[in-house]
């Protein structure tokens, strides 16, 4: 694992990108190890595991949301969350001001947009994040700071198909870039790139990858079960 994190955080660094290294379904001893070498921002799939890891080791982390999130589970992730990355809806966006403003905090958050060619997987239309970002409700919004997007591409062998969708999301961030800034919208972060794909990512323009398995091996699904 140690090795494996040099060498990408060096690829990375020399390329000024930013790394999330996503430690879902492992356990806390692995972030140990690679905080002790330096990383200190992680990313997590589920509030329940977040919230377990997130008692048992520093208040330091820079800790990431990336997976899908419920509403009715912002309020246990609201007083440290970092990043939320996964930002799908206006619904989800008011629950998340909501609970920031409880907590007196102004919430960075990315809206995530579907880009890839796959029911299961979340994100908005490109019309609809237009919307959210020119409306009335978003502007009344004091706890909410939209830092950029993220986006998943198809999970494929097909390598063209990959950049093209990352192609076409970096490209609709120019565009929101252009239009868009304000106090609460600071549209610098693109999120794309994981494991697989994280070199066409950043190919393409990302400028923060989410990457676990390149890191710390597979999966490790009987841990995750415990919890």
């Amino acid at each position: 694992m140690k090795e494996n994190y040099k060498e990408i955080k060096k690829w990375l660094d020399e390329r000024k990108v930013k790394l999330v290294a996503v430690s879902k379904t492992h356990p806390v001893e692995s972030i140990e190890m690679l905080l002790k070498m330096g990383q200190n921002v992680f990313g997590e799939n589920k509030v329940q595991e977040l919230l377990m890891k997130n008692s048992q080791l520093p208040y330091t982390i820079e800790w990431h949301l990336i997976g899908h999130l419920q509403s009715n589970k912002v309020k246990f992730i609201a007083p440290f969350i970092s990043l939320i990355q996964s930002v799908d809806s206006m619904k989800l966006l008011k629950e998340i001001n909501a609970q920031a403003s409880k907590c007196n905090r102004v919430q960075s958050v990315l809206f995530q947009i579907s880009i890839a060619d796959e029911e299961t997987k979340f994100g908005m239309e490109e019309d609809v994040c237009f919307s959210i970002l020119e409306s009335k409700e978003l502007a009344l919004m004091k706890n909410i700071r939209i830092e950029g997007l993220m986006g998943m591409a198809t999970n494929t062998e097909n390598h063209k198909k990959v950049r093209t969708e990352f192609k076409g999301l970096k490209k609709f961030f120019d565009s929101l870039k252009k239009k868009f800034s304000s106090e609460s919208i600071r549209l610098e972060t693109l999120s794309m790139g994981m494991s697989s794909d994280y070199k066409i990512a950043v190919e393409e323009g990302s400028n923060l990858v989410r990457l676990g398995s390149v890191i710390f091996g597979e999966r490790n699904y009987e841990y995750n079960m415990i919890i």
